[in-house]
């Protein structure tokens, strides 16, 4: 299902399902909401408990208040971080899927992404977490309001990609599907594992060794996660070398597992920790341009 789309006004919230919320970078990201939406958000969200955004209730609670409020219209998560794996028992899914609304964050809000698309059949958006607005490029601010407001297919994604993996050229047509890849390796067995059949795969992270990469690959490979992949395409592996810069850097790994699995796919993808996350609509119809190493969004992210 495909949520409605948000005009100027609209009624958002902001809640924090994983990790501690800096309060400076909420500040600055809330603003850029507060610009154009009318904003709700609970001052608990900037609860700590270790690692976490307060409590394992506090945030389900949190997610499925505003969830069951029909004002609310999007969701939008304050950081990532980790936490959100502990919730995905306790969020409501049954109320998403009731009456769909856009969900967006990305890095440990992969796992919530994942709920969207496999317990409550909703489109979410692979997007920036609100304590990240404040620092992106006034273009990627932009498009994320565009893909939200506006039905219409976003069409080429703008960026210089290059071609990584097994050659050959054409177009191949899949559904957008992914997220952070140590993410989708930790949710496989779960009811949450991500399909990623007939899709054109994308894929980030943050902080991982060149080694972690090739075993996060190489499990999704080994689990048949990655049978029905047609393509993929590679975001920002931010700070994800070796400490001493040793080669094979995480591109190397990824463009030797890629070739080694027979999967054709671009790299240079605007998505992750870095400079740039440009908003994606996950399970949306897009098309990889392997000749011209271009990525086509076909399809809206709302209705």
């Amino acid at each position: 299902m495909i949520p409605p789309r948000l005009r100027p006004g609209d009624t958002v919230a902001v809640a924090a399902p994983a990790g501690p919320v800096p309060r400076d970078d909420l500040g600055h990201g809330l603003a850029i909401l507060q610009s154009r939406y009318r904003v709700v958000y609970d001052e608990a969200l900037l609860c700590r408990t270790g690692y976490l955004a307060g409590t394992d209730e506090r945030r389900a609670e949190e997610l499925n208040r505003y969830l069951a409020n029909p004002d609310v219209r999007a969701i939008f998560c304050a950081r990532g971080g980790y936490g959100v794996m502990r919730i995905l028992e306790r969020v409501d899914s049954e109320r998403l899927r009731h009456d769909p609304k856009i969900v967006v964050g990305f890095s440990d809000i992969t796992a919530l992404l994942s709920l969207c698309v496999m317990a409550a059949q909703v489109r979410p958006i692979h997007g920036p977490v609100v304590t990240q607005l404040g620092k992106l490029p006034e273009g990627d601010v932009e498009w994320l309001f565009r893909l939200i407001e506006n039905p219409e297919p976003m069409g080429r994604i703008p960026s210089n990609l290059a071609r990584i993996g097994a050659r050959g050229g054409g177009t191949v047509e899949g559904r957008l599907v992914g997220g952070n890849v140590e993410l989708l390796t930790r949710l496989i067995g779960t009811p949450w594992e991500l399909d990623l059949g007939a899709s054109v795969f994308f894929l980030e992270d943050v902080g991982e060794r060149p080694y972690r990469i090739d075993r996060m690959l190489t499990q999704l490979q080994l689990s048949s996660a990655l049978d029905g992949v047609r393509a993929v395409a590679v975001g920002d592996l931010w700070r994800c070398e070796e400490p001493d810069a040793s080669p094979p850097s995480a591109l190397d790994v990824v463009e030797e597992r890629l070739a080694a699995f027979r999967l054709p796919g671009v790299m240079g993808l605007p998505v992750g920790h870095g400079a740039r996350n440009l908003a994606l609509p996950v399970g949306a119809r897009c098309a990889a341009d392997l000749g011209e190493s271009e990525l086509v969004i076909e399809e809206g992210a709302v209705a």
